[in-house]
């Protein structure tokens, strides 16, 4: 994802967020053999969370928590390790 795109859109920047956050859960909770996080999904969803408000950010992980049934905290935990 090129930040200096002047085509970029928001929509971009939360899939770039929504795709990082699937990829873990995908990894991480769900029984796949495929690993779908690679270090560019990550950076891209490093990049856009710059990007992106606190709610948003937010109200996308409360959501594919919901829809994976991932509790919010486990996420949190799987998506910031470090916190």
């Amino acid at each position: 994802m090129d930040l200096n795109d002047p085509e970029l859109e928001f929509s971009d920047l939360v899939y770039a967020y929504q795709s990082w956050i699937m990829a873990v859960i995908n990894d991480e909770k769900l029984q796949n053999e495929e690993k779908l996080l690679s270090e560019e999904i990550s950076d891209e969803a490093l990049n856009a969370m710059r990007f992106l408000p606190g709610e948003v950010t937010s109200a996308i992980e409360t959501t594919l928590a919901r829809v994976y049934d991932v509790d919010e905290e486990e996420l949190s935990s799987l998506l910031f390790p470090e916190d």
